[in-house]
């Protein structure tokens, strides 16, 4: 071989190498999930539910849960809003995490600072109660609570979350008026609750659920349209007299706006077989959600449509803290 055709071939070399350099395969690190509320929690149990089977389906790559609570899921949310958009930090989210807080205070987000990935995770909400409470039925709690204006007292994971605007849902469909006390997410709410310091508890199921079946807290009623087959005794709101609710979360995962289209599309690709994988189904079904999948249109559809509301529900007053 001449040394021309040498030094030819030695130059494609190089630009072979180079190019395979600089695309190399997302992901070739470790990603993190952020989860904007306290462990214990709806969007943690989920993510930790999801976690493997992503890795899973990403060729292996480590994927590192995080939680970053605070202020109604603003602070984790808006952590991955200014970090790279490069999708190695994910925001496990509910559209009303997202579409809510900004019409409640100043945030370091709005809806264009992220791109929607894909939903994961379907849960029902419900109303629990302490184990030992005096309220036996969800008809003795609302007569009371009705009778008594503001005397039960209701945690939630935050205002303008999923739970907060089941607990409006509920109170404008019922008329009645209850004590909401705000924290920083589902299980110090439940912390609270097991703990006798307050009544009741609006919550996902997954939440929940562990210590529903164990005795330690009593479900009353769940916030959907039809009964839960998880829970096939427990009444809906609706059987109750409360018509008009039909609550639960959604739950999906973000990047940060900006990320390229290949990479949101391999996540969404991998949250197809997320889906579908057997452990992250049965470990999903244990505690009442259900395993789903979405094009990133459909999850931020639903963003955006939440975010109607909340503009509806700021002007009516319902989002003071």
């Amino acid at each position: 071989m001449s040394k021309k055709r040498l030094f030819k071939l030695s130059l494609l070399c190089a630009a072979v190498a180079a190019s395979s350099t600089a695309l190399a395969a997302y992901p070739d690190r470790a990603i993190t999930m952020i989860v904007p509320f306290a462990p214990g929690g709806n969007l943690d149990i989920t993510a930790r539910a999801v976690a493997p089977a992503l890795s899973k389906a990403l060729g292996g790559q480590s994927v590192v849960v995080e939680n970053k609570p605070g202020a109604g899921g603003s602070i984790g949310a808006g952590y991955v809003a200014r970090g790279k958009a490069d999708g190695y930090t994910l925001l496990v989210s509910t559209p009303n995490a997202i579409a809510v807080t900004p019409y409640m205070t100043k945030t370091p987000y709005t809806l264009k600072s992220f791109r929607a990935i894909g939903l994961v995770a379907h849960t029902p909400l419900l109303i629990d109660v302490n184990g030992k409470s005096k309220y036996k039925t969800i008809q003795e709690l609302m007569k009371y609570a009705c009778a008594n204006p503001g005397k039960v007292t209701v945690g939630h994971s935050g205002i303008g979350t999923t739970n907060y605007l089941g607990l409006i849902s509920m109170e404008e469909a019922s008329h009645c008026k209850f004590s909401a006390v705000p924290y920083k997410g589902s299980g110090p709410a439940l912390v609270d609750l097991l703990g006798n310091q307050i009544d009741m508890v609006v919550d996902q199921l997954s939440s929940s659920a562990a210590q529903i079946h164990s005795g330690n807290l009593k479900a009353l009623a769940v916030m959907t349209a039809e009964r839960v087959p998880s829970l096939p005794n427990v009444p809906t709101l609706q059987e109750a007299g409360v018509k008009g609710v039909d609550a639960s979360t959604n739950t999906g995962l973000l990047v940060a706006a900006g990320t390229p289209d290949d990479i949101v599309d391999t996540l969404n690709k991998a949250l197809q077989k997320v889906a579908q994988d057997p452990s992250v189904r049965n470990v999903l079904g244990k505690v009442g959600s259900t395993a789903m999948s979405s094009t990133p249109q459909k999850f931020m559809g639903m963003i955006e449509a939440e975010s109607k509301v909340a503009a509806k529900l700021s002007a009516e007053g319902k989002l003071t803290k």
